[in-house]
């Protein structure tokens, strides 16, 4: 297959728990044309408190198996309504690449999970589908995370930016993934990202999120806050390194819960401790980049865009001024990791996850033949 494009879709559903986001690429596994093909189907408020129930599972449950079902089919319907805009039919699509929902995330203990059921995907849409894209990493000693940093690279190759450049992931955590001018990756989860500040603001006003960081942009910033975030030892920690959205929950919850703040305040410092866990960042990159490019959901919140701009003293920009849907870069990367997986390409490297050598993943289910 390798030299010939195919079309994929690929799929997520990230840490923010909005929903589905799904995409189409037509890729060989090293080369890339977007098509801008995408949808987002959100979960329901009912579904997304069950998956929260599920974070911290290590061993699924009868009700974290009717969970996975149900997030499955939110997947179904995603690419149904996906092929529905685009006007191609099932059979035009090559693979899928499913990520499922990460419930748990400790590499350290060699342990990952993300709950979904591919096999049920790939039966409801007589598509084969390759989902577990983490396990094989973690097993190698790898952190499992992040995976995208091969895509953004795929991605880059042509473009017209000023290397050594860092790809920001503003999800429910942040990643970054920092490209040289000769293509050499170094990528590591940064510390929260939007999980924090929307639960924060869900606890507090009702709403899922802060929009556009207008509640945070309200507030005011606890430096005390953020300088003893800033000391856990995480942040020290020589990348590759990778977190869960749970990590860090607690001594940020006590941290703001000890300093008595508001709800704006609150919001405020959430957003700082975001920023700053960024800018620490810099710390561990070769050399540090001469711009930034931002996607995921974070990129929406204008307060924090600006905290990074203010803070990093080099250009950050959205991946959209790159001519990318910065919503759907993540989707369009587990097409692209499908696809890699089909022609026997790493999906994850040294620089990227910390395993030992470049490491094949993933597992393809194939569509069971009536009887």
């Amino acid at each position: 297959m390798q030299g010939n494009q195919v079309k994929a879709i690929g799929l997520m559903s990230g840490t923010s728990l909005d929903g589905v986001d799904a995409a189409i690429l037509e890729t060989d596994g090293e080369n890339v044309r977007r098509t801008g093909h995408f949808v987002t189907v959100p979960y329901d408020p009912a579904l997304r408190q069950r998956i929260r129930g599920c974070f911290g599972n290590l061993v699924a449950d009868d009700a974290e198996n009717d969970v996975a079902d149900d997030i499955t089919d939110v997947h179904v319907d995603a690419v149904k309504l996906l092929l529905a805009q685009s006007g191609y039919q099932a059979r035009d699509i090559e693979v899928i690449g499913f990520h499922g929902q990460t419930v748990f995330h400790d590499p350290a203990r060699q342990i990952t999970r993300q709950i979904g059921n591919p096999a049920r995907l790939a039966q409801a849409l007589s598509v084969p589908v390759v989902a577990d894209f983490r396990l094989e990493d973690v097993a190698r000693g790898g952190e499992g995370a992040p995976l995208a940093p091969v895509y953004h690279g795929a991605l880059l190759r042509g473009a017209q930016v000023e290397f050594p450049v860092a790809i920001l992931n503003i999800g429910g955590v942040s990643n970054v993934t920092w490209v040289g001018d000769d293509g050499e990756l170094l990528a590591f989860d940064c510390g929260p990202g939007n999980a924090r500040l929307d639960d924060w603001v869900l606890r507090h006003t009702g709403r899922d999120f802060d929009h556009n960081g207008a509640l945070a942009a309200s507030g005011q910033s606890d430096a005390m806050v953020e300088v003893e975030f800033l000391k856990n030892p995480y942040f020290d920690r020589v990348p590759p390194k990778s977190l869960d959205r749970e990590d860090m929950a607690r001594s940020i919850d006590d941290l703001i819960m000890d300093a008595g703040l508001n709800v704006a305040n609150g919001a405020a410092t959430l957003a700082g401790c975001t920023v700053a866990s960024i800018v620490a960042a810099v710390n561990h990159l070769p050399i540090a980049p001469k711009q930034w490019f931002v996607c995921g959901g974070g990129r929406h919140n204008g307060h924090v865009m600006a905290q990074l701009q203010a803070r990093l003293n080099v250009p950050v920009t959205s991946v959209d001024m790159l001519s990318w849907d910065g919503d759907a870069v993540e989707a369009e990367c587990f097409a692209f990791l499908a696809v890699r997986h089909l022609c026997q390409l790493p999906l994850s490297f040294p620089g990227t996850t910390g395993v030992k050598a470049p490491c094949f993943g993933g597992r393809l289910y194939h569509t069971k033949k009536a009887a």
